[in-house]
């Protein structure tokens, strides 16, 4: 398997689970502002910085350091 699919996916699966955390949190009732879509945005574009930086850290605390060889 390569590095870059090992990446990809981790990184799918990431986003996924905090999409699916933050989806729980009223972000719409947060924003106090009429446009609901800015609020979706927000979400998607926070949980996207969250699925990178967690993926990061996992690679960098496993493969990285030769843990999953």
């Amino acid at each position: 398997m390569s590095y870059a699919f090992l990446q990809f996916s981790l990184f799918l699966v990431c986003f996924g689970l905090s999409f699916y955390a933050l989806w729980g949190m009223r972000f719409d009732a947060l924003w106090k502002h009429p446009d609901r879509q800015k609020a979706l945005i927000f979400l998607f574009l926070v949980s996207l910085i969250m699925g990178y930086l967690a993926s990061q850290a996992i690679l960098s605390l496993t493969v990285l350091n030769g843990f999953a060889r």
